[in-house]
């Protein structure tokens, strides 16, 4: 099996882009034939003629087409791992553990994501999805290296706590439920009518939004809710940005309860363990994550 000189595959790649062998060999600093050389002993390796030399300009043949394809994409894999390689290192951790509630997981968060992808991409990021009771108990066992929870109301002397902000909530029904029609919507009218209420898998809940109804569902997930709320199992508080598309869409209609002058919006704070070290990448995520809301 033939050993691909990469230096050849970049001469390659080159006369392509330049238009010629001449030109490539001024952008690489070589003599034009060094790269015609090269080229002849690529197709030499590959069995394979890369270029038609019958006119002018050199022009890929059908085989050249379809084999520069992979020589880019050869070139595009080593770049990365030089860059993967200087970014370690450098001190960039191979692993950022990232726990947090479904609930939060917002277009912004994705574009927040996007941009560690491209500043960090030696450092494989693991995202997890777990209730706040759980992710708390993941950042003491080191079971994770950052959470993003909704605010406890107690402080706890084994973690940091950063307060980010806060997220509105709108109250939502199924566009069908009983409460779509009703003139007002007051406490008086919620109580028969099934709610929907976030729970952890430890069966512990958050006081996130106050129990209204004498009938309460619990679920572990906020996406879970959304979709037993759309098929008309009962109404909830949800994330407005886990909501606002179901309602233009029809999907869900929103409440507008009387005794709601403002949407709930349950504080939001992120968590680490006290006394870790924490390198560049973890550092950058947890304070972007600061911007989130």
């Amino acid at each position: 099996m033939p050993s691909y000189n990469l230096e050849h595959l970049k001469m390659f790649t080159e006369c392509v882009k330049a238009g010629s062998f001449s030109a490539a060999a001024r952008k690489l600093g070589k003599v034009q034939s060094a790269v015609s050389q090269g080229i002849a002993n690529l197709e030499i390796d590959l069995g394979a003629e890369l270029f038609d030399r019958s006119s002018r300009k050199p022009v890929l043949t059908p085989e050249g087409t379809r084999l520069l394809y992979y020589a880019q994409a050869v070139l595009q894999q080593v770049n990365e791992l030089e860059i993967a390689a200087r970014k370690i290192e450098q001190g960039d951790e191979l692993q950022v553990r990232l726990a947090l509630e479904d609930g939060l997981l917002s277009p912004r968060l994705s574009d927040i994501l996007n941009c560690f992808a491209k500043l960090f991409p030696a450092t494989r990021l693991e995202i997890i999805s777990a209730s706040t009771s759980a992710i708390i108990q993941m950042i003491k066992r080191d079971k994770a290296d950052l959470g993003m929870t909704f605010c406890d109301q107690e402080l706890d002397a084994e973690i940091n706590q950063c307060f980010i902000g806060n997220l509105p909530f709108y109250a939502v029904c199924s566009p069908e439920h009983p409460l779509r029609e009703a003139t007002e919507i007051t406490l008086h009218n919620l109580f028969p009518h099934r709610q929907i209420v976030l729970h952890g898998q430890e069966r512990t809940r958050l006081d996130l939004v106050p129990e209204f109804s004498t009938h309460i569902i619990y679920a572990d997930s906020f996406l879970a809710i959304r979709e037993m709320v759309r098929s008309g199992i009962g109404w909830s508080y949800l994330p407005k940005h886990l909501v606002e598309e179901e309602i233009q869409a029809g999907r869900l209609y929103k409440l507008t309860p009387s005794f709601d002058s403002k949407p709930w919006s349950p504080p939001v704070e992120t968590v680490l363990a006290k006394d870790r070290s924490i390198g560049p990448a973890l550092n950058w995520l947890a304070n972007a994550l600061k911007g989130l809301l």
